[in-house]
């Protein structure tokens, strides 16, 4: 069942909730640039476990609306809040991946987790998707201009470039089209901004802030955001739990897409 959240006027966020009647809710978070559907081998299997799977598509991205301004990590968290208030959900497992695994980050820190009760994070960018002082394991700052560049001059070649950065398993000509047509739906200036944001946001005080059990899963192939981040997303966050996927690329809820529903359903029980 599809349909749309007033997040603030004018903007409205599409929300797909399939298997609304059940009590176990995992509210998923999708990475840059896709939406909610990148995690449709999610979709497909935890229904029949008896979870409720609601995936938000990002402002700016897939189904949602795509304002001009609003892209920031509080923004964006605030836009979640809305989703979960609106919703009435309690209890729930927040669950994010690459850029969304930043926001659920952001959500837990800015709005002191409400209503959430598990934190799962999936190849999360964060604390930095870029190199700083003192932080050596992000990206180079000129890889992310590039990508900004890229959508400015040849968004179709850029998504495609980084599709075939993004599975470590192999994928087919058709998977792979269908991924850069995930990207494709986003608006031009919604995909550089979200990148305008990586170049800005640090998360080293949100992620201490972090309460509830989480779980990290990382692939130890990730060229996107490196393993090394999920070992320190484990440090930071008191009550956390990495479980390295070791056949796995940025895109672990496909490249070992079983393993991975197997380990989601068994932390939150």
């Amino acid at each position: 069942m599809g349909y749309y959240v007033a997040v603030e006027p004018n903007v409205n966020i599409y929300v797909e909730d399939l298997n609304p009647e059940s009590k176990k809710v995992i509210l998923f978070l999708h990475g840059w640039p896709g939406n909610y559907k990148l995690f449709e081998y999610q979709f497909n299997q935890l229904p029949k476990l008896g979870y409720r799977c609601i995936g938000i598509d990002t402002r700016g991205f897939g189904n949602s609306d795509k304002p001009f301004h609003g892209y920031d990590y509080e923004t964006l968290a605030d836009d979640v809040r809305a989703v979960i208030d609106t919703l009435k959900l309690s209890n729930i497992t927040l669950a994010g991946h690459s850029n969304g695994g930043a926001i659920a980050i952001k959500y837990m820190a800015r709005h002191k987790g409400y209503g959430v009760s598990k934190l799962a994070l999936f190849a999360a960018g964060a604390p930095s998707v870029i190199k700083r002082p003192n932080f050596p394991y992000g990206a180079d700052k000129e890889a992310i201009l590039q990508l900004i560049q890229g959508t400015y001059t040849d968004r179709p070649k850029m998504l495609r470039d980084f599709g075939d950065m993004f599975f470590y398993q192999h994928t087919s000509e058709a998977f792979s089209d269908w991924f850069l047509q995930l990207g494709l739906q986003a608006a031009g200036w919604a995909t550089a901004a979200i990148v305008n944001t990586w170049l800005k946001e640090v998360l080293f005080t949100d992620l201490e802030a972090i309460r509830v059990p989480t779980l990290i899963i990382h692939g130890i192939h990730d060229k996107v955001v490196s393993f090394q981040m999920g070992e320190i997303q484990n440090q930071l966050i008191k009550n956390s739990k990495l479980i390295p996927f070791e056949f796995s690329g940025h895109g672990s809820f496909y490249d070992q897409k079983d393993e991975f529903n197997d380990v989601l359903a068994k932390f939150i029980g």
